[in-house]
């Protein structure tokens, strides 16, 4: 079976289907609506698969707290004084059994209606990967849906002892919960004594606002008190949060994004991803994870399958666009991750980071070529799109509690009006913008590429900057090159950073050839893989790679081994052959 490079596509359900088409700020579920499961039915997943996904990523699945009541299908209400926005954070979890009720048309049928999503999106050709967050809970867990013999988190803890090894949370001891927030007064208060640690870390009873106040910590066995670790015997959190990935595992999910990985034990993910994969070997876990250190034990000793790239890649590539960082920093990605490069998931925008074409990052959606093309290009592993962004959505809506922050709000109900138009109540057919098309149609074709070139699928990688820095015809602050290759055939990526149309001369050291095995001489019909056509271009180390890149734009040119004829220098033209 051919490889796939995994292309997911993150959506957030709330938002997505959400056709609302006059939002209040700070409404109300009654006000401004949420999308439905239901909604996302055959013809949006086709248009997602169409755009070269191979996953999709529905955020926000598992019930979490919010301010809508739902006493009447007897499901547990959440004190709105420690729900950030009405909607609430899809990471404060208050039930790991349910489904959000805020997705369902029919509430009672939640569940049933989230297992025909799953069946839908196979049915379309696409995997499915919701989150898991196993660092903290929302404040008032209570699973009103858990299995029979199940027990809720801290049902049978020492409230007594800020640490105990089987107790489920973390306690400050004889003081109450006084985050620097409005808890209430009287009986709508939000009252708890002793105080719990919350999540972000924070084992104190004064949170900021900043904190994770909403939620708290869970223990998996570590004393943050003395720094000891207690794995042996197997704390009761392990128990119960193994039974909660088996548990979805069994709803046919094909993989989980683990929130916060980085934040619970290692040794956690070492006992439970080889049981969980021991009935369900195909699952992938995803580690959301911002340490460089512990990538390799991430992966080696814990078991993931791939691990976000946010601090080395994203970081660099965002700086490089609103910092004047040099793209020569590029080199350093790779050589961090170098022997599992395979392994991360590369991104420009999700649910975390601000919108790429919002102001606090480039202010214009058609800047995106270069950090595309590097994202998706660099190596074989996954490659992540956030909803809308093939659309140009902006992130500049101040839609509540999320305030105007360059984001979409995971906090707020709201409707996001770029994704709304576009959808047009589910047609996929709504009216773009000629540069909305356009974008879209960028997007398409380059995830496409990344997995129907098999040379970007699934083949090896070669950094010309270092022959590069010197050379007069590349400006290695502003350009970046290198190889892709697989069996006879490679693919030469250059991208300019820069504010003007480049004529680059690049050089391709000796080295390359020798270590990739490839002749040198003229591919008379070299394919320009973003713009179409054909051109006949020297490919050897004694003549430059001469192309042309548009400012914010790239080159994508696939040369084939089998067609290399002896070099004639005259014959390295770029005037390309629309015919094709």
């Amino acid at each position: 079976m051919t490889h796939q490079k995994p292309i997911i596509y993150q959506l957030l359900p709330r938002l997505f289907t959400n056709y609302c088409a006059t939002p209040v700020v700070g409404g109300t579920l009654e006000q401004n609506g949420s999308g439905k499961l239901n909604d996302i039915d055959s013809t949006i997943l086709g248009a997602i698969k169409n755009l070269g996904a191979t996953h999709v990523w529905y955020t926000g699945i598992i019930e979490h707290a919010h301010d809508a009541d739902y006493s009447a299908y007897g499901i547990k209400g959440q004190n709105p004084h420690i729900v950030k926005g009405k909607a609430g954070s899809p990471y404060a979890i208050c039930d790991y059994y349910d489904i959000d009720p805020d997705l369902a048309v029919d509430v009672p049928r939640r569940m049933a209606e989230f297992e025909a999503l799953v069946d839908r999106t196979h049915e379309a050709g696409l995997k499915v990967i919701i989150d898991f967050v196993p660092n903290h809970v929302a404040r008032q867990y209570y699973s009103d849906a858990k299995p029979a013999g199940i027990e809720d988190f801290g049902a049978h803890d020492n409230h007594e002892m800020f640490f105990a090894p089987n107790n489920n949370f973390y306690y400050i001891t004889r003081q109450q919960f006084a985050p620097h927030i409005d808890l209430g007064t009287g009986a709508d208060a939000y009252v708890e004594f002793p105080a719990k640690a919350s999540g972000n870390d924070c084992f104190t009873a004064f949170p900021g606002a900043c904190d994770w106040y909403e939620t708290v910590k869970l223990n998996y066995g570590v004393d943050y008190g003395d720094g000891s670790c207690h794995f042996d015997p197997v704390p009761d959190t392990w128990f119960k949060m193994l039974h909660i990935l088996r548990f979805w595992a069994s709803k046919g999910v094909d993989g989980f994004r683990c929130d916060m990985a980085h934040m619970v034990p290692a040794e956690f993910w070492h006992w439970a991803i080889p049981q969980v994969k021991q009935h369900w070997p195909e699952i992938e876990f995803i580690a959301e994870i911002y340490d460089v250190n512990l990538y390799r034990t991430y992966l080696d000793y814990a078991g993931f399958d791939y691990l976000y790239d946010k601090v080395n890649l994203y970081d660099t590539l965002r700086a490089i666009e609103t910092s004047n960082h040099s793209a020569a920093r590029l080199t350093g990605c790779w050589q961090t991750v170098e022997g599992i490069g395979d392994k991360m998931l590369n991104f420009l925008e999700n649910h975390d980071e601000q919108r790429f074409a919002s102001s606090f990052y480039a202010g214009d959606a058609a800047r995106v070529v270069p950090s595309l093309v590097v994202s998706a290009f660099f190596s074989t592993g996954p490659f992540m799109i956030y909803f809308g962004q093939e659309l140009g959505e902006p992130g500049m809506d101040a839609e509540g509690f999320s305030g105007l922050d360059g984001r979409t709000t995971i906090f707020d109900y709201w409707s996001v009006a770029t994704v709304r138009r576009w959808l047009k109540n589910g047609t996929c057919r709504g009216s773009l913008t000629p540069q909305q098309k356009s974008l879209r149609s960028l997007y398409r074709r380059i995830l496409t590429l990344a997995n129907s070139e098999a040379a970007l699928r699934e083949g090896s990688f070669f950094d010309l900057m270092y022959v590069n820095l010197e050379n007069p015809g590349l400006n290695p602050h502003r350009h970046f090159a290198f190889l892709r290759h697989k069996d006879n055939e490679t693919i030469v990526v250059v991208v300019n950073f820069g504010d003007s149309d480049d004529d680059i001369d690049l050089i391709i050291p000796r080295h390359a050839f020798a270590t990739l095995g490839l002749p040198e001489g003229v591919d008379p019909k070299a394919r320009n893989l973003l713009e179409g056509g054909s051109a006949s271009m020297a490919f050897a180390s004694t003549e430059p790679f001469r192309v042309q890149v548009p400012a914010h734009g790239a080159a994508v040119w696939k040369i084939a081994s089998d067609r290399i004829k002896p070099l004639r220098p005259e014959l390295n033209r770029v005037a390309t052959d629309k015919k094709k």
